[in-house]
């Protein structure tokens, strides 16, 4: 037996437009099930549901979802993507214009971050940007 396991995003209204704009930037994605409460969607082969369930609940930093990029184009295309009508934060991080953070991620990071002779100034490398510079970080 498969146990799928998918996060469920809790939208005012807007799961939708928000699933809309999403399958718009992410390839491999679709909306699979779309109900006035329901939208049930895939975002590059990962599911995920959205509710329409009313003003209650906001997100916050407290979940995100995280894109591995393997170049600076990949980075400079999400980050552009999903900051349209949302706002950047700091290290990778941003909101989009349904509120949910995010964080653009270049997958060298992880490398770097446990190269002993280069983590710290890794660090204080990424601790200034916004948007990952994976260059900047290299020659940290």
């Amino acid at each position: 037996m498969k146990n799928q396991i998918y996060p469920c995003l809790w939208f005012n209204g807007q799961a939708e437009a928000a699933a809309t704009f999403y399958c718009s930037i992410f390839k491999n994605s679709s909306i699979k099930v779309c109900t006035p409460m329901v939208v049930n969607f895939e975002l590059n082969g990962n599911k995920f549901m959205g509710l329409n369930g009313g003003p209650n609940f906001k997100f916050n930093e407290a979940i995100s979802i995280v894109v591995d990029c393997e170049t600076q184009e990949e980075i400079d295309y999400y980050w552009n993507k999903l900051t349209e009508g949302g706002e950047e934060s700091n290290c990778g991080w941003l909101k989009d214009k349904f509120g949910m953070s995010w964080q653009i991620v270049p997958t060298i990071l992880g490398e770097l971050m446990t190269n002993p002779a280069k983590s710290q100034r890794v660090m204080e490398a990424f601790m200034q940007m916004k948007k990952f510079d994976i260059e900047t970080l290299k020659n940290a």
